[in-house]
């Protein structure tokens, strides 16, 4: 027998494993599908099951619910429109937001997959996993919440990080933190120096949460604070890392706790943030993590600011 070098590479090539078995899984569900003649792709599944059980959502809900990015949701949304399995209506409190939800035929669809097809797929699976099915995602669920507190290149490239909440005896690193980098491409601003002289009364006791990165052997080297707007808005604002720890990805491992975290708080839907062009690699890591250039958001909070000129919106 051909020997199997990915299964004798181990843990080290999980992910090509895992895919491989993936991949293995959704050509035999395509033909499962064809061969019942059912007009869905395997991938297609959760986005209807999710609007079979939410109702109408946007796009970036869909997205959250299946834990994708919203280019993948919208693509895949996008050809079950054009199937005829999903349409989209505005939302009656909100204009601006498109809603998705179920055609007629797209519920009939789901009548088959959930009567038909999913009952007999689960006992196969049930089946296929020798009882064991529970224990194997349990397991899947705990990689998965390992690599939402910290991913894969962070425990690889990166040293020991951790995420810690504002106290009174951090509000000094907060302002050091902040001063170091505006004054190094700016000039403070009133605005500046009020929220960092005061991050307890103007940011956490209004509702806001002020995060911090730890480095194992350099401390605190990182912080952001989400902050309660006017009009059910949160702001991502004063965002920076010491020299000291640049070049580690602290700012990418602070950016993505600040989402995570303004997600819980359910602030994701309307989170946005205010930076300027000189801001180059930083804007390049917003819009890595799902931040779009946002002109009603410039209109709404630019202002406040002299040295705004980029506004943008988590839409991840």
């Amino acid at each position: 027998m051909t020997a199997d070098t990915l299964s004798d590479l181990g843990v080290m090539f999980l992910g090509s494993r895992l895919k491989r078995l993936g991949d293995r899984l959704q050509t035999e569900a395509a033909a499962i599908l064809q061969a019942m003649d059912l007009p869905v792709q395997p991938a297609q599944q959760p986005l209807l099951a999710v609007l079979r059980r939410e109702g109408p959502r946007t796009v970036g809900a869909v997205a959250q619910h299946l834990r994708i990015s919203q280019p993948t949701a919208t693509r895949a949304l996008q050809a079950l429109i054009e199937q005829g399995l999903v349409e989209v209506s505005k939302d009656v409190r909100d204009q601006r937001q498109k809603l998705l939800s179920l055609t007629p035929a797209g519920e009939a669809l789901m009548d088959r997959l959930e009567h038909d097809l999913w009952p007999r797929v689960e006992a196969a699976a049930i089946a296929l996993c020798d009882g064991r099915d529970q224990e194997l995602m349990n397991t899947i669920a705990a990689v998965e919440a390992a690599l939402d507190a910290r991913s894969l290149t962070e425990r690889t490239l990166a040293p020991d990080m951790a995420v810690r909440d504002f106290t009174d005896n951090l509000a000094e690193a907060f302002y050091a933190i902040n001063a170091e980098w505006i004054e190094e491409m700016f000039a403070l601003e009133a605005n500046d120096i009020d929220l960092m002289s005061n991050p307890r009364e103007r940011i956490v006791d209004k509702g806001g949460e002020i995060l911090f990165a730890e480095v194992d052997g350099l401390g605190v080297v990182g912080t952001c604070a989400i902050m309660q707007a006017k009009d059910g808005w949160f702001e991502l604002t004063k965002m920076g890392v010491s020299k000291s720890a640049r070049g580690r990805k602290v700012g990418e491992f602070l950016l993505a706790k600040a989402i995570e975290r303004a997600r819980a708080m359910g602030a994701a839907d309307r989170l946005y943030l205010l930076t300027n062009t000189k801001c180059a690699p930083a804007i390049h890591l917003y819009e890595k993590l799902g931040f779009e250039h946002d002109a009603e958001v410039m209109t709404l909070f630019g202002a406040r600011y002299e040295r705004c000129d980029v506004a943008m919106r988590f839409r991840g």
